[in-house]
């Protein structure tokens, strides 16, 4: 499968068909893996990160994974292509920006992803539409189980799994959501929402994870503490977190309806109108209105824009995904003036 082939697909978890995908987007299970036989990266040479890049790639490549899995190279992959798999959540940012021979392996749903050589060894990720974290764990399980079959994992009797970072030893799981946040935000009730999940160790991030500010009211909410739990507590923690965060969101949604229902619509239909006949518009406001947009439409102000094609617009939007479609580069003016016929195009299709 060549990379330009996900252009034209939409990734199982932005299909926006998953449980409470009205707030939650995705959820999202992450496990840190090493090899026995390596040092952590942390301490390797370019050439053992060549080796162990080598070796886990053979590897596999050699798995009967129960759907189709591609391998990429991203040291030898234009920074626009790397670029492209953060902006659909496939890698991470550092793994995008790091030197040396590191990889990524990605099932044709997306659903499943597999980063080599970022900080551990292996980085199995498994992502699902909306609030799923059972049918994101047996995914990512059944692919562990099938890899370590053929990879031994650094695994020590008392601590777990051995990772680069200390907070990860044991399960090696870390777990998150993505949550629309739009009307905590609006009623100016956020803080409390993050006050109370600092306060249980959770980890609060932007759209695009570690390091990056909330963009369109979208949050990721992830546990900071696996040490000495096992894969059921944290999932169970995480399930017991997230529906209250859900029941807080969704009461001030209906509470700006019955309040404020016209500045409300409002603030939907300009968003829309924007995004319908804009002829220039940037990446910021493009995630605003469409986060605008996607409230109005889980609320049935807006009853024709499917939630599915607002979260596509979200990821083929990004600088990357633009200039990969337009096979150049473009500068900020030229993905501004592109990104709005892109989006005009879409919604006029609808």
């Amino acid at each position: 499968m060549k990379l330009e082939e996900l252009l034209s697909k939409t990734g199982e978890w932005l299909k926006g068909v998953g449980p409470e995908s009205d707030v939650v987007i995705s959820s999202r299970i992450r496990l840190a893996r090493n090899l026995h036989r390596f040092p952590f990266l942390t301490v390797a040479t370019p050439q053992i990160r060549s080796e162990v890049e080598s070796f886990v790639r053979q590897k596999i490549e050699e798995v009967k994974f129960p759907r189709p899995i591609h391998y990429w190279s991203l040291a030898r992959m234009s920074a626009v292509d790397r670029t492209m798999l953060v902006e659909r959540h496939l890698i991470s940012r550092e793994h995008a920006q790091a030197e040396g021979e590191r990889g990524v392996a990605i099932g044709t749903e997306e659903s499943v992803s597999v980063m080599v050589n970022e900080e551990d060894h292996l980085r199995i990720q498994a992502m699902r539409s909306g609030f799923q974290f059972e049918e994101a764990y047996e995914e990512i399980d059944q692919f562990d189980e099938l890899l370590e079959r053929q990879l031994n994992f650094a695994f020590h009797p008392q601590f777990g799994y051995l990772t680069a970072c200390p907070t990860n030893v044991g399960t090696g799981m870390r777990i998150s959501v993505m949550m629309h946040l739009p009307a905590a935000v609006i009623s100016k009730q956020m803080d409390k929402v993050l006050q109370s999940l600092q306060r249980l160790n959770y980890a609060v991030r932007g759209l695009f994870g570690e390091g990056t500010q909330p963009l369109g009211d979208f949050y990721q909410i992830s546990n900071q503490v696996a040490l000495g739990k096992s894969e059921k507590d944290l999932i169970g923690e995480m399930k017991r977190v997230i529906p209250e965060v859900l029941k807080f969101e969704r009461s001030w949604r209906y509470k700006l309806m019955e309040d404020e229902p016209k500045k409300l619509e409002d603030k939907v239909w300009r968003a829309y109108g924007i995004l319908r006949h804009a002829r220039k518009i940037s990446t910021e406001e493009t995630i605003d209105l469409l986060s605008s947009l996607r409230l109005g439409a889980n609320l049935n102000i807006v009853r024709d824009v499917p939630i599915g094609v607002i979260n596509q617009l979200f990821i083929v939007t990004q600088p990357s995904h633009l200039q990969k479609m337009a096979k150049k580069t473009l500068n900020a003016g030229e993905r501004d003036a592109m990104r709005a016929e892109y989006i005009r195009t879409r919604l006029e299709q609808i």
